[in-house]
């Protein structure tokens, strides 16, 4: 199956995290935070304004990205676990 987000929003596969910390302890999956970074898969158009006119993305497939640990709907796609949100939800482009 594949996903096309429409209007202003993108697909996001979040990056792991490091599961040790520095002093060699490792950390067990359920009690890890998820992590609030991810490449951007695939991103919709853009935002359609009032007058009609469509505003481009400003983050493009490929992008790392920050976002909130509560942002985006999480789908699981082929397996894996993938987030769609709005643009507006991504914090920065990590460069």
């Amino acid at each position: 199956m594949k996903l096309r987000p429409l209007h202003d929003r993108v697909i996001v596969k979040r990056l792991d995290t490091e599961r040790k910390t520095s002093s060699g302890i490792v950390i067990p999956d359920n009690a890890a935070e998820k992590p609030d970074q991810g490449e951007i898969l695939a991103v919709g158009h853009g935002k359609i304004q009032e007058d009609g006119s469509v505003r481009p993305m400003a983050v493009k497939t490929g992008d790392k990205v920050l976002f909130g640990k509560y942002s985006g709907q999480t789908v699981k796609v082929d397996g894996e676990e993938l987030l769609v949100m709005r643009e507006e939800d991504i914090m920065a482009v990590v460069e």
